[in-house]
């Protein structure tokens, strides 16, 4: 596998949105690229796994947590460069909305904290860039999903 920092290539990953009585369970990260920030769970997918797998195998290998997707929601690029322009970081993600359906969120060693957090407050955390953007059309989707 290539290597995450200073890659020859981007990586793609998955997230997901999950909301559980109209709240978003989120978890701060615990590596680079924006460690210590709060974000949505996720990470690299694997070969032979579809996007939608990713986001649901990561979500319970990160906190513990089942969910059902509703459907795709966007995605975001992550491209970081270092001082004399060259590429540290580059993940491409693929964000998916689920509906939360089994597991009290747990810390692990990719998830330092988790909390369910009202898609309004996020302005009070420290976040990846983007994610206030990212949950705001999500929710927009899990309410169209009823």
């Amino acid at each position: 596998m290539s290597n995450r920092l200073y890659p020859d290539r981007p990586f793609l990953a998955a997230s997901v949105a999950v909301f559980r009585e109209g709240y978003v369970l989120l978890a701060s990260r615990t590596k680079p690229p924006a460690d210590l920030l709060f974000s949505l769970p996720g990470g690299l997918v694997e070969p032979g796994e579809t996007l939608a797998e990713a986001a649901l195998r990561e979500l319970a290998e990160e906190v513990g947590v089942e969910a059902s997707i509703v459907g795709f929601n966007d995605h975001v690029e992550i491209i970081e460069r270092d001082d004399v322009d060259r590429v540290r970081h580059h993940f491409v993600v693929a964000s998916f909305v689920a509906r939360w359906v089994a597991g009290e969120p747990t810390t692990g060693p990719e998830a330092g904290h988790v909390l369910w957090v009202l898609p309004e407050a996020l302005g009070a955390l420290a976040t990846t860039p983007g994610l206030a953007r990212i949950v705001a059309n999500a929710k927009r989707l899990w309410e169209a999903a009823g």
